[in-house]
Parts: structure tokens; sequence; C-alpha cells
């Protein structure tokens, strides 16, 4: 199905592991698509997946990841160096702060490439420095990462499958769909009509400093991801016996505080973006173009809103096409465009400044 081709980079190994789980062929007179999935859709994304496979649409540029993962580092270092050579004093310590919270969420965009194997042709070498960069240089777990954001590809906006979307209701309700049934149940966990308000001071700053840490330790733990979790240790021994050697205790976990902050407001912002605002409800079994396109928005192209989202501005080609080098979503965008078109489906494209706003 589309879905797994849309996941795999080497078919041949993976389609291995499928033969235990074979129990038979469909008989001649069976449909091989089910009615609630459109299927001259489908045959079209197929044709257009095979054009973006001749077109070498798939293959990345090891250069354009070589240097973005450059500057990351450079920006690290940086951070450490302006409190080294400049004193902690209020100017340097804000200015060093900024500098590791821009590697920490550049970084973040990297792993994202590389948990979606698309940084390199080879699997191993995407899962290794998938590691580095994530476990290293984030302090998280990469097989957790993966796990939760394979779940949200699956069936992204699609309550209780895509795990993105677990804040409703306990702490947002989301889509309208949702928002009237709760209405209708008279269920009521938060005060949703002052939610637009406490967003600001909830889900942006404090989802990385407080449910993402414990989670990602949590999952690792019990899933018995104990590599990564060796690995996550190296970027806290780092952080704090580097930092530790310029900073005093209070000074250095407000440090580390304030950085995750900063980082979180970062990542909320721009993932969610793309999601939040389109259609959130059950799982209707539709097929996969559809699934993606109802569930994700683009936001319009530049340098900047390419480098500040980690092209994730394009996040309706980039669900079409997980394992897609980023740096190839613009070309394949008119593609996608034209067979939106031809079947009638929105594709939705807006400014940065009004895409925040449509979260809110």
């Amino acid at each position: 199905q589309d879905a797994f081709v849309a996941f795999h980079v080497d078919k041949v190994l993976v389609s291995k592991y499928l033969k235990s789980l074979q129990i038979g062929e469909l008989a001649p007179d069976q449909p091989s698509i089910e009615p609630t999935k459109n299927k001259m859709l489908v045959k079209d994304f197929r044709e257009l997946r095979a054009t973006v496979e001749k077109m070498g649409l798939l293959k990345p540029n090891q250069l354009f990841f070589f240097l973005h993962l450059a500057h990351i580092l450079l920006l690290d270092t940086a951070a450490w160096l302006i409190l080294f050579y400049f004193g902690t004093s209020l100017m340097p310590f804000i200015v060093s702060l900024v500098a590791l919270t821009v590697s920490q969420v550049q970084a973040s965009w990297l792993q994202h490439d590389l948990g979606h194997l698309s940084v390199f042709r080879k699997t191993k070498w995407n899962h290794l420095l998938h590691k580095f960069v994530m476990c290293h240089l984030i302090g998280a777990s990469a097989k957790w990462w993966t796990l939760l954001h394979s779940r949200h590809h699956a069936k992204p906006n699609c309550f209780q499958k895509d795990p993105d979307i677990d804040m409703h209701p306990f702490l947002f309700t989301l889509g309208k769909k949702f928002s009237v049934e709760l209405g209708i149940q008279k269920k009521k966990y938060m005060p949703y009509n002052h939610q637009h308000k406490y967003f600001f001071i909830t889900l942006p700053p404090l989802l990385f400093p407080t449910y993402f840490h414990c989670h990602t330790f949590y999952i690792a733990y019990t899933k018995r991801y104990w590599v990564d979790l060796a690995w996550m240790l190296t970027f806290y021994i780092r952080f704090f016996y580097t930092y530790g050697s310029l900073l005093e205790i209070k000074s250095l976990l407000a440090y580390y505080f304030i950085f995750r902050m900063l980082e979180s407001s970062w990542f909320v912002w721009v993932s969610q973006m793309n999601h939040i605002p389109m259609d959130i409800y059950y799982d209707n079994n539709l097929d996969w173009v559809s699934t993606q396109l109802q569930a994700t928005c683009n936001v319009e192209q530049s340098l900047f809103n390419d480098w500040f989202t980690g092209h994730l501005n394009f996040q309706i080609e980039h669900h079409l096409f997980p394992t897609m080098p980023r740096h190839n979503y613009w070309k394949v965008a008119p593609l996608v465009k034209s067979l939106c078109a031809k079947h009638g489906i929105e594709y939705q494209c807006k400014p940065l400044l009004t895409a925040f706003a449509d979260i809110v």
C-alpha cells in the first residue's frame, strides 16, 4: 500500500518481514481498493510517485546536510565560547542562550530528516547519525521520537491514533467536530472558552522542559532502549560539565530551563501551524493522499521560512513523501498542486504569520 511505500527506503529488506504475515492472495474478483478510498486518486498518485523517483527527487544532496550539521555544531560551540570569553553577565548570558536555542532547534530539524531516512541512502547511516544528533546533541531518545512520529505520519489528526493530538480533551479541545461532541456530552476538563489564552503559557513554553523531558526517559527506560539512554547521558554529562565550569548552580539550572523553554516555543509554533487548524476527527479509513491532505497545510516559501521551519513549511509534500530530502520539496510542490487541482482537493498555502494566527 501507499503508506508502506512512503515509509520505507529499502523495500527489499523490509519485504522480508512481511512474509510471516501473509495469509493469502485476493481472489481475482475481489477489489484491491476499499470503497472508502478514491481509486482514481490512488492511481494518479502512484503515477506521480513513479515520476518523482525517475526525476531523482528522493536522492539526498549530502553537502546540504553536511553544511546544516556544521552550522549546528558551530552555534553549539559558540554558545559556550561566548560565556567563556565574555563572562557570565547578563548580555553574554542572553546571547549565549540565543545561540544555543538556535542550535538546538536546527538540530531538531536535522534529527527529523535523519529519522525519516532522508539524509543517507543507507538506512544504518541514518540511524547512527540520528542517535548522535537526537541523543547526544539534544538529549532525547531517537527511538522514542521514531515511535511517536511514525504513528503521527500514518494517521495525522486521527484521534486516538495520532499521538500529537493526545492533548484533546484533557488540555485543549481540538477540531470543530470534537468541540461540538464535548458540548453535547457536557464534558469539560478545562475552561476551553479560554484555551486560546492559556495556550500561550502552557504548550509552547512548557512542552519540552516538562512533558517531553519526562516522556522520552520514561519510554526509553520502559522499552529498554539502553543504547539511546547511554547516548542521552552523554548530552547531560557534556552540558553540565562544560557549562557547570562557568556558571553557579542556580544560574546553570536557569540557563538550562530557559533555553528549553525557548526551544519548545519555537518548535510548537512551527509544528502546530501545519496541523492544528486542519480537520481533526476519527479515522475514516481514507486513501493515503486524502488522509494527508485533509490534515496538512503549507506555509509560503522563502529562504527565512525554509530555515526557520526546517522546510516544514512544505508540510503537504513532506507528508506525501516522508523519505524525500527536504531540499527537494519545492521541486515536487507544483506536481502535487496539479494533482490536487485535478481531483478537487484543497491545497492550502498561507503566510507564516497567518499560519501562527490560525493556531490561536
